[in-house]
């Protein structure tokens, strides 16, 4: 199976900059398209960007132009690079990880990240 790591979540100010990590690791190999997705209280989860393995990306119209999402060489790990944030990004983000070989997505345990004004 695939089991999914997420590092970098925490408590920023508005406008401040966050960096988000998830690491793939167990049956690795032949992953498809990765991503992150976010959840605030009472709502939702939704989009926030994803990338196919020929580095195509996928942005919810929100954060376009603020985050930037990529990956590793070996595809096992995405990034969320997360700037001028604001408090409305407030949320639980998730790490989203398609398996080619188990034809199955699979998800981190979410972190929160938290934005002051």
């Amino acid at each position: 199976q695939v089991q999914l790591v997420e590092s970098g979540g925490g408590l920023v100010q508005a406008g401040g900059s966050l960096r988000l990590s998830c690491s793939a690791s167990g049956i690795i190999i032949r992953l498809g398209a990765m991503g992150w997705y976010r959840q605030a209280p009472g709502k939702e989860r939704d989009l926030v960007a994803t990338i196919t393995t020929n580095g195509d990306t996928n942005y919810a119209d929100s954060v376009k132009g603020r985050f930037t999402i990529s990956r590793d060489n070996a595809q096992n790990t995405v990034y969320l690079q997360m700037n001028n944030l604001k408090p409305e990004d407030k949320a639980v983000y998730y790490c989203k990880a398609d398996s080619r070989v188990f034809a199955r997505n699979y998800w981190g345990q979410g972190t929160q990240v938290t934005v002051s004004s």
